[in-house]
């Protein structure tokens, strides 16, 4: 078991708009025999803390994608925003069980990006959305503007199965986090 993953060396692509869904995966089904790493595809399909983005339709998104893509791994994620005064709101119980809801039908892993700054919030509610599927996991990301320190992400790494948790963070907290975990530079 690793002492902690980071995003693996995969393609991830990011499909945050309904009219760039389609030609995007077709696009990618064309070069998909050159592609030598996994392939994740990504798209905010909920509401989330304090989000004010559209979301992605779930059902056309997840339609599209696995008719393509039947083995891929899925990052399906939420809306989000933090402002300083406003991100005391985690992911809520009803959130982390819509998303539940929508990913029990699907076969492919699934990893859930969480926004560092609203994970510590959201602990109990990440947990159990993890223990729902083997196929689970979290990748831990960073907005520019978001404040939290390397001690908030040495909380997720002690709280949370180290084989099921990616990190997405910026620098100069991921060369600190790494740091702090014993992984050398």
């Amino acid at each position: 078991m690793p002492a902690s993953v980071f995003l693996p060396g995969c393609c991830s692509f990011g499909l945050l708009h309904l009219p760039a869904v389609q030609p995007s995966v077709e696009l990618l089904e064309s070069i998909k025999l050159h592609l030598k790493r996994p392939v994740w595809i990504n798209a905010d399909i909920l509401p989330g803390p304090n989000g004010s983005n559209a979301v992605v339709d779930a059902k056309f998104f997840l339609d599209i994608v696995t008719s393509f893509f039947p083995d891929v791994t899925l990052s399906l994620g939420w809306t989000t925003g933090c402002q300083l005064q406003r991100c005391k709101e985690g992911y809520s119980w009803a959130m982390v069980k819509e998303m539940a809801e929508i990913c029990n039908a699907l076969t492919q892993p699934i990893t859930f990006p969480v926004r560092a700054a609203l994970v510590w919030q959201s602990k109990s509610e990440l947990l159990w959305l993890l223990q729902q599927s083997e196929r689970y996991s979290l990748t831990v990301w960073t907005g520019k503007q978001d404040q939290y320190s390397t001690e908030d992400l040495l909380h997720i790494r002690e709280n949370f199965d180290k084989s099921r948790v990616y990190y997405d963070i910026l620098e100069p907290q991921n060369s600190e986090f790494k740091k702090a975990i014993g992984i050398e530079i």
